[in-house]
C-alpha cells in the first residue's frame, strides 16, 4: 500500500475521531479511545495522553496506549517542563532521540520501554490548552512534517472530544443532581405539617417559604394532649440535600424522644448529642422547642442558638432568649429551661432567620425591628392573618431583590374566653 493510499484511511480514520465521544461516553472512555486511535491514525507504537491540572500546576497522565504500567507511573509533569511550555506556545516538539536528549526527564524509563522517538503537540478548544497529546516510536528520527500535520489534526479533534465528554459529564451530573433535589424537596415539604395543632384556647398559623429547593429550615407541632403539645422550629446551618437529609434525621428523633415523655431538660441534651455525632463539618443546627399548656396556662421553652420566639401582650413584647449554644457545638454543653405564664390575648411568634434577614436591592434588611412593628399592630387578628401582613409588608420592603435564604413563620395566639375576636375571620 502505498502512502498516499495511507494517508487517505488515516484522514477517515481522523475523520472518524469527531463521533468518539457521542453518546452517554465516560470521560476515561473517552480517552482511551482517543489514544488507541491516535496511535492507528499516525502509525505509531504508542500514545498517551496528559490533561492539566490549574490546581496542582501539572500534566495529569489520563490515558495511554501501548505504554506499560510502569511507564504510565513514571511521575508527574509540570506545565513548565520547556517540552509542555514550548507545546503550550503552539510548537510542534519533536525529540529525535530520548536517550540522549536533555530535555527528557524520565530518561531510564524511555529506554526500558524502548521508545526513542517523541512528538508532543497541545490539545487546545478555543485557544486554551488543556493537555498533550504525545506519540512515540522505537525509531530514532520517526516523525517528519506531515506527522506533524496529522498530530495536530489530531489533538485538534481530540480537544473537541475531551471538551465535550466533559461537558456530557457535567449535563448527567447537572439532571442527577436536578433530580436529586426535586425528591429531596419533596421529602422537605413532607416533613413540614400539613395542618395546624388543634388545641382549644389556642389560634395557629404557620408557613414555610423555600428559598431554594431544598433548604435547612423546619418546624412541627407534636400534641402532648387534649391542653398541652410542642412547638419545634429549627433551622440547619447549610444548605441543599445534606441540609435537608440531617433536618430529616433530626425530625424522626424529636418525635423519637417526645414519645417517651422526655422532660425538656432531658430532650435538648439528647438532641445535642445527637446533633454532636451526626453532624459533618460545618453542620449545625439551632432550634427552638416549647411546650405549651393551655390548662396550667405556661410555656416551658429552651433556645438552642435560635432566633428568640417572641412574647407579645398589649403592653409590649419579651424575647424568649434562655437556652445555650447551636446543637452539634460541643456534647459537653449546658442548656438553660425556664417557665413563663401565659395570659389570654398572648401572642407567640416563632420565625427563622431568613425572615428578618430579607434585603432589597440596596442591600437593606428588612429587620427584626420592622417584624416586630408589623407583628404588633395585627396583634387582635387572627394568626393567619398575622402571618399574612407580615410577609406582605416585607414584600413590600424587599421587592423583587432575590433572597438566600428559606422563611419559616408560627404564629401563636392563646385565648380561653369563648371566641375572641381573633379567632373569627378577619380581612386584611
Amino acid at each position: 500500500m502505498d502512502n498516499k493510499t495511507t494517508r487517505q484511511i488515516n484522514r477517515e480514520e481522523l475523520y472518524q475521531l469527531t463521533t468518539i465521544a457521542t453518546g452517554e461516553l465516560s470521560l476515561q472512555k473517552v480517552l482511551d479511545r482517543l489514544a488507541e486511535a491516535a496511535v492507528r491514525i499516525i502509525g505509531v507504537k504508542a500514545c498517551s495522553i496528559r490533561l492539566l491540572d490549574e490546581k496542582a500546576g501539572d500534566l495529569k497522565m489520563r490515558s495511554t496506549f501501548g505504554l506499560s504500567e510502569e511507564y504510565r507511573n513514571k511521575g508527574v509533569v509540570s506545565k513548565d517542563d520547556p517540552v509542555i511550555k514550548a507545546a503550550f506556545a503552539g510548537d510542534a516538539v519533536v525529540l529525535d532521540d530520548m536517550r540522549s536528549d536533555k530535555r527528557v526527564i524520565y530518561r531510564e524509563a524511555a529506554v526500558k520501554e524502548e521508545l526513542v522517538s517523541q512528538l508532543t503537540v497541545a490539545m487546545k478548544f478555543k485557544g486554551e490548552a488543556i493537555g498533550v497529546l504525545r506519540l512515540y516510536s522505537p525509531q530514532p528520527k520517526r516523525f517528519d512534517q506531515d506527522d506533524i500535520t496529522l498530530a495536530r489534526a489530531v489533538a485538534s479533534q481530540c480537544a473537541a472530544a475531551i471538551t465535550n465528554a466533559r461537558l456530557v459529564s457535567q449535563a448527567i451530573k447537572a439532571t442527577r443532581l436536578t433530580e436529586q433535589m426535586r425528591l429531596g424537596g419533596i421529602i422537605q415539604r413532607r416533613m413540614i405539617p400539613q395542618r395546624d395543632a388543634l388545641i382549644y384556647g389556642v389560634d395557629i398559623d404557620a408557613i414555610y417559604i423555600p428559598c431554594f429547593e431544598v433548604g435547612g429550615d423546619y418546624y412541627d407541632f407534636l400534641k402532648i394532649n387534649d391542653h398541652s403539645f410542642a412547638v419545634d422550629i429549627a433551622d440547619v446551618i447549610g444548605k441543599g440535600i445534606p441540609a435537608a437529609i440531617m433536618m430529616s434525621m433530626f425530625r424522626g428523633a424529636i418525635h423519637a424522644y417526645a414519645d417517651t415523655q422526655f422532660t425538656l431538660d432531658e430532650l435538648i441534651p439528647r438532641l445535642n448529642h445527637l446533633a454532636c455525632t451526626q453532624c459533618g463539618d460545618g453542620e449545625f443546627i439551632t432550634l427552638f422547642y416549647a411546650v405549651i399548656d393551655t390548662e396550667k396556662m405556661t410555656i416551658t421553652y429552651c433556645n438552642c442558638g435560635h432566633e428568640p420566639t417572641i412574647l407579645f401582650r398589649t403592653d409590649g413584647f419579651k424575647d424568649l432568649d434562655q437556652g445555650g449554644l447551636i446543637l452539634g457545638v460541643d456534647v459537653n454543653a449546658e442548656y438553660t429551661v425556664e417557665t413563663l405564664e401565659l395570659k389570654d390575648g398572648d401572642c407567640l411568634l416563632f420565625y427563622t432567620d431568613g425572615f428578618i434577614d430579607a434585603a432589597n436591592f440596596e442591600g437593606q434588611l428588612w429587620g427584626r425591628d420592622k417584624m416586630t412593628q408589623v407583628a404588633q399592630k395585627f396583634l387582635c387578628g387572627s394568626a393567619e392573618n398575622m402571618i399574612k401582613n407580615m410577609l406582605a409588608y416585607r414584600r413590600r420592603f424587599v421587592g423583587l431583590a432575590n433572597q438566600f435564604d428559606d422563611t419559616s413563620i408560627i404564629v401563636t395566639k392563646i385565648d380561653r374566653r369563648g371566641q375572641p375576636n381573633f379567632l373569627k375571620k378577619v380581612k386584611y
